[in-house]
């Protein structure tokens, strides 16, 4: 199983601290969390509190895993071709490098064990996991697929 270093402090207190929002700004976002589903961190940006790069880099820090921008990444047809496009775009990652046996991949959401174990049954491969944000993710999507 995948062994994360957490910090064990929710997403909003993390951004409260490193001055991203406010205490009020994070009191607003919950109550909207509280009425709708959704991530608190999509909440917090879609309200225009925070940027997406601020979420993405404060889930890194939060579960450990690497922050990954990918505004100039290349990724090899090769790569590409290992997972269908409606997969990537279910789960909101993108395939970034393989490995030997060991795939490298950028997902907004990097505790939903769903997605790994469907990508480690669609591919054979171990999942090695970096966070990115969900537009960089949409992009490279729509540019390599």
């Amino acid at each position: 199983m995948r062994s994360h270093k957490r910090i064990d402090k929710p997403l909003g207190q993390l951004l409260v601290e490193r001055g991203v929002i406010t205490n009020s700004q994070l009191r607003k976002s919950l109550e909207i969390h509280q009425q709708e589903q959704g991530l608190i961190g999509e909440i917090i940006v879609k309200l225009g509190f925070a940027k997406e790069e601020d979420i993405a880099y404060c889930l890194s820090l939060q579960y450990g895993f690497p922050y990954l921008p990918l505004e100039n990444y290349e990724i090899s047809a090769e790569v590409v071709s290992l997972v269908p496009k409606n997969v990537c775009s279910h789960y909101c990652l993108v395939l970034i490098d393989k490995i030997g046996k060991t795939l490298t991949i950028a997902m907004a959401n990097p505790l939903n064990d769903h997605a790994i174990e469907d990508l480690e049954d669609l591919t054979g491969c171990d999942i090695q996991i970096f966070v990115s944000t969900p537009s960089d993710i949409r992009n490279c999507i729509d540019k390599f697929y």
